[in-house]
């Protein structure tokens, strides 16, 4: 059995050069499940505190524990990484926001609230970036599939959970936008749609 001293440096180590969250079962795999997750927590919380203050903070996410830049440095980490991060359009912002705080949404809901065509380009980039998944299907005819947000797209906006999304408009601070190209009205609803059911009804995850 590690000694919880040892333990927390391994604990600490993986941590740090991990590119993505660690969660219990990632954090077990290093002790072969020998040490408690209960124990797991209460290091990893230990380690927060150990951390508190200086220029990288240990944060919980969605699917686990990262640590990063403490937002007010960031700043000044990004003059060595001059490469800017992808910009998403209005038309991808709005599909992805309506499928996080509606959800789950069908395309039609989606069309529903933009009133204009559903593009398949934009879910298939947003499933593409991870932050967006099929969670299941509709009871209607047709069965159309229901978005849902994913825990990466919490992480990669350093949520624990849906519960923390901030305003339409910060999220849109932190993911820039670009123009919007001219999208095509969606067409005229006949009443006969099998999913258009309102998106205010659906669930909220």
């Amino acid at each position: 059995m590690q000694h919880p001293a040892d333990t927390k440096r391994i604990l600490e180590a993986a941590l740090l050069a991990s590119q993505e969250p660690l969660g219990i079962a990632g954090l077990k795999q290093l002790f072969d499940g020998e040490v408690s997750a209960e124990t797991l927590r209460r290091l990893v919380d230990e380690l927060r505190e150990d951390w508190n203050g200086r220029a990288v903070e240990l944060v919980s996410l969605a699917s686990g524990w990262r640590f990063q830049t403490r937002p007010e440095l960031q700043p000044y980490v990004e003059k060595l990484f001059p490469d800017k991060p992808p910009r998403y359009s209005r038309a991808v912002m709005e599909t992805l926001a309506i499928i996080a705080y509606r959800q789950p949404v069908t395309r039609g809901d989606i069309e529903d609230i933009r009133g204009v065509v559903a593009s398949a380009q934009i879910i298939q980039s947003l499933e593409n970036r991870g932050w967006i998944d099929v969670v299941g299907h509709r009871d209607t005819p047709g069965r159309p599939e229901l978005l849902a947000t994913t825990k990466k797209f919490l992480d990669d906006l350093g949520l624990r959970s849906l519960q923390e999304l901030p305003p339409l408009e910060e999220i849109a601070k932190t993911l820039p936008l670009e123009p919007a190209p001219a999208e095509t009205a969606a067409a005229p609803d006949t009443g006969t749609r099998a999913d258009a059911q309102p998106a205010a009804a659906a669930t909220n995850g």
